[in-house]
Order: C-alpha cells, then sequence, then structure tokens
C-alpha cells in the first residue's frame, strides 16, 4: 500500500522495532488467540479485537473508530479471512494517522525563519523531560545546530542538576540560576545568552506541577510572556512531554496540560519498557497535536523522529 514506505535508516529502525517489540508481542498474541480456530472475521473476531485494541491503550474513541473502518471492509467483502486482518488494521490504523497529516518528519529539524528556534518543553516529573531535553539538545546538535538549555524548572533543585549533567554531557551551554529563582527571570536570560551567542535552538524546561494547575498556568503564562520581550514570537513550540508507560494516564496528562497551557506538540517516551504503544496511535488521533518524538529505549540516540509510516510498520510488522 502507498501509505508504506522506506524512510528511516536500517539503525534507527531497528532501535524502533526493538523499541515496540514488548507492544507488539503482546498484541499479536492475544490477536492469534481470538482468531484461534476461525477463518474469517466476523462478529465475535471483531468484539475480540476491540477488546485488544483498547487493552493496548490505543483509547476507546480511537478503537471505536478502527472498528468501524474494518466493519465496513468486512461488508464489502463477506469472506475477509483472518490471516488478511494484521494487513487490514496497518492500513486503517495507517489510513486513521494520515487524517491528521503530521508525522511525516524523519530528521531533526527547525523552521529555517525562527532563530533562535525557542522550544518549552512541559510535563509532570517523572515522565522523563529532562532527559528527553538532553537526547533532543544532543539530536539537535548533531544535526549541526547551535544549542542554549535554560533551567527554569527552579522548583527542584535535582531538575536543575540533572540538566547541567545533560548539558555537560552533550556539550551545550546552560543558563541557570539556584533553586527557587523566578522561572521567567531563568527564561529571560537564556533567550538573551542564545541571541547574543548566535544560537539557533533554546531548550526551556519548566516546572511540572500539576496538582495546582492555576498555579502552573499564572507560571507558564509569565515565562511566555517575559521570552517575548527578547524573541517577539516566542516560544514557537510548546513540548508536552508523556510518560507511554502509563497508558491511559497519559491521556489525563494530556488532557489536563492542554486545559493549564497552549500544548503545539508532544513527546512520549519509554515506549521500550512497555506493551502500551497503543498510546501513541491513540494520542495521534485523539488530541489535534501532533506526536513529534517517540522514546524507544535508554540510549542517547533513542529518542526519535515520530513518523507514522515507520510507527505504524514497525507496530504491525
Amino acid at each position: 500500500m502507498s501509505f508504506f514506505k522506506k524512510l528511516f535508516s536500517t539503525d534507527k529502525k531497528e532501535t524502533l522495532d526493538k523499541g515496540l517489540e514488548k507492544s507488539k508481542t503482546t498484541f499479536f498474541s492475544k490477536l492469534s488467540k481470538a482468531v484461534a480456530g476461525k477463518s474469517k472475521v466476523d462478529d465475535d473476531v471483531l468484539d475480540d479485537l476491540e477488546e485488544i485494541l483498547v487493552a493496548s491503550d490505543v483509547g476507546v474513541n480511537t478503537t471505536l473508530k478502527v472498528i468501524s473502518r474494518i466493519e465496513k471492509r468486512v461488508a464489502e467483502d463477506k469472506y475477509l479471512g483472518t490471516e488478511e486482518l494484521n494487513q487490514i488494521l496497518r492500513e486503517e490504523i495507517g489510513a486513521l494517522l494520515s487524517e491528521t497529516n503530521r508525522g511525516e518528519a524523519t530528521e531533526f529539524e527547525i523552521p529555517k525563519d525562527k532563530k533562535p528556534y525557542v522550544l518549552m518543553v512541559v510535563g509532570v516529573n517523572g515522565v522523563g523531560k529532562t532527559t528527553t531535553i538532553g537526547k533532543l539538545a544532543y539530536q539537535f546538535k548533531k544535526a549541526g545546530y547551535k544549542v542554549v538549555l535554560g533551567a527554569a524548572d527552579t522548583f527542584r533543585a535535582a531538575a536543575i542538576d540533572q540538566l547541567q549533567v545533560w548539558a555537560d554531557r552533550v556539550g551545550v551551554p546552560i543558563v541557570r540560576q539556584n533553586m527557587g529563582s523566578d522561572p521567567a527571570s531563568v527564561a529571560f536570560d537564556t533567550l538573551q545568552s542564545a541571541v547574543a551567542q548566535d544560537a539557533d535552538v533554546v531548550i526551556i524546561d519548566t516546572a511540572g506541577r500539576l496538582h495546582n494547575k492555576i498555579n502552573l498556568m499564572n507560571e507558564l503564562t509569565k515565562v511566555k510572556r517575559v521570552m517575548q520581550k527578547v524573541v517577539t514570537d516566542a516560544p514557537h513550540d510548546v513540548l508536552l512531554v508523556l510518560d507511554g508507560s502509563t497508558g491511559q494516564n497519559a491521556f489525563e496528562q494530556a488532557k489536563q496540560f492542554t486545559a493549564a497551557t497552549e500544548v503545539t506538540s508532544l513527546a512520549v517516551t519509554k515506549l521500550d519498557g512497555t506493551a502500551k504503544g497503543g498510546v501513541v496511535i491513540g494520542i495521534s488521533d485523539q488530541f489535534q497535536i501532533p506526536v513529534k518524538y517517540i522514546g524507544v529505549g535508554e540510549g542517547i540516540e533513542d529518542l526519535q523522529v515520530f513518523n507514522k509510516y515507520e510507527f505504524v510498520d514497525s507496530f504491525f510488522k
């Protein structure tokens, strides 16, 4: 089918395949049990498939869309065999993700007309936010961009220190102040420093205190407003980091954060240690916010640009 085309290098593809191994194995062992002894796709098979998709954290709404697409195919072809189910799933989920017309990038790139390109990163503590920032810095630097980090999560000393470790590891400058400093002040200093250094990319870490939504909302609004004194249209991207291994909880966090601040893209991490990889399909479909990056391993190279073609191809191999 024309939806699938080879876009990733062999190494990247192998990393993605390996990262989705648990999700894929769990999904297909359930699917093969559901179709055991059945030669054609009937209502029972579709009911089982619905349960499997929901259990894989694809999400109820997205699952219902997929099932209704497959029902249409079954109605058109009365003798649809169970051995064709994998290919049909692959095609229908691929087509569903195509409707959002996103997730087509293959490399870490930034718009040419934004300099510096300002990326503000949000997310609750523990989802891999700082690690994602470190890996993004590595990938952007590797792509030839000059990167500056800003430690505006001043609520936790550990967050500042952790970001410093990543800055040292990747070899990029970091702007930081003491714990308890004003996050907006850190963001302002970071942008001033980035402009002075003629940097291409600025990545700002922010606090992830979701339990106090009003404070968080006010803080992020202030950070944005202060950044705009230096770069008038900053931030160019507000990236929400979600932990893929939490499944439905990731949906909940996405809902909460999008209510607290404008989110323009998503990163879904920790997909390698979980059978809940279907969450990427659901989140990509349900939120009109593109999944931009996925974490498929612990290595520094294991943060990948989310490409829907390659993702679906690896998931339904």
